[in-house]
């Protein structure tokens, strides 16, 4: 019989339902619904609506992220865009590292998504590929937290499963050869200074994108986990209005 974790508290999944854009927006690898609630409650605020979803194996132990693959975090998005799909007329995708990453896959594959946010995505990280070829261990040291702001913690997994990374790889590979594909608007945010993801993944998105309407905008007081970091109320700001303007596009 399958082992089942209880969801951490502040890891579960935050819906809102409002008006008929709506806005989907994804946590990153090891983290949680916690880490992008700051964006989601501003967005709920609005008057948007809005679907955060729990990724699969994630916000309850790394026991259970060990045993999800990079299809199960894919999966967990499509639900939550699906969820948005029956309630609005346009939909937005926002996420933060590996829910950037995530982000991007769904504008890739979905040509009437309205705009894409990225926020640290990840792409290519090229110390994650070190360890798989190097280490023998289950698990690696945390990688959450990455945050400037003093008194500011990541609700993350206290150990990364080195499973899972594998699987973090082959979905970056992916995403990073569907970036062609991607056509809608695009908002990229990118701290000069982050610990986990090179800031140069973010000038690949915004080279590699085919998108008409596309703005790169550098955070230069956060780390890696910005949505909870100094720059918040930037990202919040520019955000709210990229979500106006190409709302009223067709």
């Amino acid at each position: 019989m399958m082992e089942e974790y209880p969801v951490l508290d502040g890891a579960q999944p935050i819906y809102f339902e409002g008006n008929e854009v709506g806005i989907l927006v994804s946590h990153g690898f090891t983290g949680t619904t916690q880490s992008v609630r700051p964006l989601v409650e501003a967005y709920g605020k609005e008057g948007y609506s809005v679907a955060c979803p729990r990724l699969k194996g994630h916000g309850t132990a790394p026991e259970d992220m060990e045993t999800t693959t990079a299809q199960d975090w894919m999966d967990s998005v499509e639900e939550a865009y699906a969820w948005l799909k029956e309630r609005c007329s346009k939909v937005f995708v926002v996420g933060l590292s590996m829910g950037g990453t995530l982000a991007l896959h769904l504008a890739a594959k979905y040509e009437d998504i309205a705009g894409v946010i990225p926020i640290n995505a990840a792409i290519d990280i090229p110390s994650m590929e070190n360890i798989i070829e190097t280490t023998d261990d289950r698990y690696i040291a945390a990688i959450g937290s990455d945050i400037k702001k003093e008194g500011v913690t990541e609700l993350a997994y206290d150990k990364t499963p080195v499973a899972s990374i594998e699987h973090l790889i082959l979905m970056m590979t992916r995403v990073h050869d569907e970036l062609a594909k991607i056509h809608c608007p695009i908002l990229i945010f990118v701290s000069e200074e982050d610990h986990i993801v090179p800031p140069e993944n973010s000038e690949m998105i915004f080279n590699t994108v085919l998108s008409e309407h596309k703005e790169l905008i550098h955070l230069e007081n956060s780390y890696h986990v910005a949505t909870l970091d100094i720059d918040l109320d930037i990202i919040t700001e520019r955000s709210l209005e990229f979500f106006v303007m190409y709302s009223n596009t067709k």
